[in-house]
């Protein structure tokens, strides 16, 4: 069995090992209930995986501690197309196929490469799959990111993440970044113009610290935090322990480490 599984990966043009490299080189993994799940507080590792693999979003996702970052699907410096898209197209519909119910994105990604890479591979999406995409950062060119959460922009990034993902509701929508010439406040208020317009279900942060988690959460419910931690970086220690003491998820970036594009 485990010769054939192999087979049928190398023939699907991704193997395991390779897939499993690039989950965990730009992935996401679900960090919530328990601090010591996966890269928790206090340790790097832990068994509650095996007897807690899943975690409730928002009240009505249950979600796989294992996501999928989708960011690296794109090309060289997270621009334009990857090298071998067809490579790439596989490498989504097999996460899924290894029960990865969540995939995260972000229409900075490629930019927009990422969302319609998703929607090619996926779409019609698979009940319980749950498209988490973020807006607030800008690319103007390979390696640059630019915030931009004026509200008119982050509006018109929803709307095309939706035209992309070929969705009527996000399920996950997260602001990207703090904008330093925005409060926050605003941006996040524009979430929630467009969270009761009905285009958004739950919204989550990403690149935040405790202040700013508090300001968002006095415009709507958070469900959600995504900032940078990994083994050798744990600046959002306090971060993470405030997101278990609060039940919102926390979904790491780099949680292996490496990372500099």
């Amino acid at each position: 069995m485990t010769d054939e599984l192999a087979v049928r990966n190398q023939e699907r043009g991704v193997t395991r090992r390779k897939f499993v490299g690039i989950t965990l080189a730009s992935g996401a993994a679900i960090l919530a209930g328990k601090s010591n799940v996966i890269l928790g507080a206090n340790t790097a590792t832990s068994s509650d995986v095996a007897t807690n693999p899943t975690f409730n979003l928002g009240g009505d996702f249950t979600i796989n501690r294992l996501g999928f970052g989708a960011m690296r699907v794109t090309g060289e410096g997270i621009w334009g197309w990857p090298p071998d898209r067809q490579n790439a197209l596989k490498v989504l519909r097999h996460a899924v196929e290894l029960g990865v119910n969540l995939i995260d994105t972000a229409d900075a990604y490629g930019p927009d490469t990422s969302e319609l890479l998703i929607a090619e591979a996926l779409y019609p999406y698979p009940k319980g799959l749950v498209i988490a995409t973020k807006g607030g950062l800008t690319r103007p060119g390979p390696g640059q990111w630019v915030p931009n959460c004026r509200p008119d922009h982050l509006k018109q990034a929803l709307d095309g993440s939706l035209k992309r993902l070929r969705l009527d509701r996000i399920d996950l929508y997260q602001l990207h970044t703090v904008d330093s010439k925005v409060p926050i406040e605003e941006s996040v208020g524009a979430l929630k113009q467009m969270q009761d317009a009905g285009k958004i279900r739950h919204i989550g942060l990403s690149n935040v610290d405790r202040k700013e988690i508090d300001r968002g959460r006095k415009i709507v419910p958070i469900v959600s935090v995504q900032n940078r931690y990994n083994i050798e970086d744990r600046e959002s220690e306090d971060v993470l322990g405030y997101c278990e003491k609060e039940k919102l998820g926390f979904l790491p970036w780099f949680p292996i480490g490496g990372g500099r594009d």
